[in-house]
């Protein structure tokens, strides 16, 4: 076996370390020791903030997070978390209640839990999402702020835990900000609240914090990445070593890391590699003194070749679909293994080998169960529509979440597209802002591909020109295309012709049209499931003829909320471009997508 590890961090082939670790969530956390607090939580609505805020609108230091209880009959409280409604956690709010279905601010969250703490343990709260704004306060005190609704974040809590019972509030806001990410326009529910797990993480204060293992891309037969572990003792720094172990494929190898707890490797391997028709994975094990580490990780190769896709090599064409994070079992946000089991199944029975998780980062349960059944993933940041992109601050936010979206799914063999933006209005700081993201995925992990959707394209006699300059900028184009639903008839489509200025290949990321399932009449009635499968036969013959197109992902799996649909009766509410109702019937247009993969399968 060769074994390669750099004191100094350059960037490679297998990219770089992420930021601070203090920012960075651990990466695995179900691999660790913990104590779930999902279940039914305390909830005061405070659309005020009177729980943050004094009358002088300065920020208290007796709010809500005090969780305060009268000591005598005389004492004024007025709250009290014990007697007020209580919520589902991971959950959104909008669904739980009908009250709180158009619901935007701030609602408060709280429960205990006990510990008994252990002086040689470190201590952390993990949340897998908190839309938007969260507060974290422990025993009464605030111990971190985060930002952003769809990555998960992890405060340390060791100094703050106690031995005993302990006292959790979190004062989550979901209200809407021009300088956000997203932005206050979309198309998809802003559904607020903790809307995936949370736990207590327990495990030793030496331990292994991040780690990225993958096939090289630039050598055959090499197994490269790096590791990092926090809290290395300053006695025998220099001598320190993470063991790697992968029995499948007979590797033991120590990696030795430097004083600051990094170090990298390369070790050859012949593993199996992962594919949709094989979705291999291998138990992964890192082990450092007293902490052990699982996972489960594949290996394979993605490129670009002119206007192919390569994966291990060979060219593929991605039959996808896009979704929506709504479950399939329940109103609202999905979270679990049985949303994601059942969303994927869906994509497989229509024959996908690709799904566009839109438009932010989904819950690790799909990501997870996309490397089980053999799906590939593009994965999403929300910088969406009409983003401040002149704006350095935004421009922070926005690079964060990318940052926390590659730090977690890094080790994924499912993703093999990050992508930095959907539908956004072309201009230089536009062009600006994401040549920066793009440059930044690119730096963190340069094993994938980059892309992101357009909706830019101009007209040049008679024929779609693809000459956004975001283009040259992506390794994989995507263009959404709203032919027959939007602009023209659905038989003007037919026969449209595309050309682009860049010979890269091309993903049409979105056409479709809307249907309400179970209404039906002639072709040319919209609403109808006929209307819905014209577009859908007629945007096929269109990509037919698109001789650099190498994958779709049509819009979309699932009916799905939007605050932008209020047509009665036929939307209330519901964006309606499923092929798939929101009660889980198929429309025509999913048979008809469905005989085209299959086609497209023999071909």
């Amino acid at each position: 076996m060769r074994y390669l590890t750099l004191a100094a961090l350059v960037i490679g082939a297998c990219g770089t370390f992420t930021k601070a670790l203090a920012d960075i969530a651990i990466q695995n956390p179900d691999s660790r020791g913990a104590i779930i607090l999902d279940g039914r939580w305390d909830t005061i609505i405070d659309p005020y903030e009177n729980g943050f805020y004094n009358h002088r609108y300065e920020e208290s230091d007796k709010g809500y997070f005090k969780n305060a209880k009268p000591a005598n009959p005389s004492d004024l409280v007025e709250y009290d978390f014990a007697r007020s409604p209580k919520l589902n956690v991971p959950g959104d709010w909008n669904t739980q209640d009908e009250k709180l279905f158009l619901y935007e601010g701030t609602i408060w969250y709280h429960r205990d839990f006990d510990i008994g703490k252990k002086s040689d343990q470190t201590y952390a709260l993990y949340f897998g999402a908190v839309n938007y704004h969260a507060t974290i306060y422990l025993n009464g005190k605030k111990i971190d702020t985060h930002e952003g609704g769809f990555t998960p974040f992890q405060p340390d809590i060791t100094d703050q835990v106690k031995s005993g019972v302990n006292s959790l509030v979190v004062k989550v806001d979901n209200h809407r900000e021009r300088d956000q990410i997203p932005t206050v326009n979309t198309d998809w529910w802003n559904y607020g609240g903790i809307t995936r797990s949370v736990k207590v993480l327990q495990y030793p204060k030496a331990h292994i914090h991040d780690y990225f293992v993958q096939l090289s891309k630039t050598e055959e037969g090499v197994l490269e990445g790096w590791v990092k572990v926090e809290n290395l003792p300053k006695e025998n720094a220099d001598s320190q070593k993470v063991e790697l172990r992968i029995p499948e494929l007979n590797i033991t190898q120590k990696i030795p890391v430097n004083k600051n707890g990094e170090g990298k490797f390369e070790i050859a391997a012949k593993p199996i590699l992962w594919s949709p028709e094989s979705p291999k994975l291998y138990s992964v094990d890192l082990s450092y003194m007293q902490d052990v580490v699982h996972d489960k990780i594949g290996f394979r190769n993605i490129q670009v070749q002119g206007e192919n896709i390569l994966l291990n090599g060979k060219s593929v064409f991605l039959r996808g679909i896009s979704i929506h994070e709504e479950s399939p079992l329940h109103p609202g946000r999905a979270w679990s293994d049985e949303d994601a089991r059942i969303l994927l199944t869906w994509a497989k029975e229509l024959g996908c080998n690709f799904v566009r998780l839109a438009h932010y980062p989904h819950n690790e349960a799909m990501v997870r169960m996309a490397d089980q059944m053999g799906l590939m993933v593009w994965s999403e940041i929300p910088v969406y529509w009409t983003v401040l992109f002149n704006n350095p601050t935004v421009y922070n936010k926005a690079e964060s979440q990318l940052e926390e979206m590659i730090a977690r799914d890094k080790n994924r063999a499912s993703i093999i597209m990050w992508s930095m933006a959907n539908e956004t209005p072309n201009s230089p700081a536009r062009l600006k802002f994401i040549s920066n993201l793009a440059q930044k995925a690119r730096e963190l992990d340069p094993t994938r591909l980059i892309t992101a959707a357009l909706d830019t394209q101009s007209e040049e006699n008679g024929l779609k020109s693809i000459d956004d300059p975001l283009s040259s900028v992506v390794d994989v184009i995507g263009v959404n295309s709203y032919c027959g639903w939007y602009a023209a008839t659905p038989a003007s489509c037919a026969n449209l012709k595309w050309i682009s200025r860049y010979r890269k290949p091309v993903i049409m990321s979105e056409f479709g049209a809307d249907a309400l399932q179970g209404l039906h009449g002639d072709k040319a009635q919209r609403w109808t499931e006929e209307y819905q499968a014209d577009v859908y036969i007629n945007n096929l013959a269109m990509i037919d003829h698109m001789t650099f197109l190498r994958g779709m992902s049509p819009w979309i799996l699932k009916d799905f909320r939007s605050p932008r649909r209020p047509l009665p009766v036929v939307q209330d509410f519901w964006n309606r471009k499923g092929l798939i109702s929101d009660k889980g019937i198929k429309k025509k247009s999913w048979y008809i997508l469905h005989d085209y993969y299959v086609k497209k399968t023999v071909d």
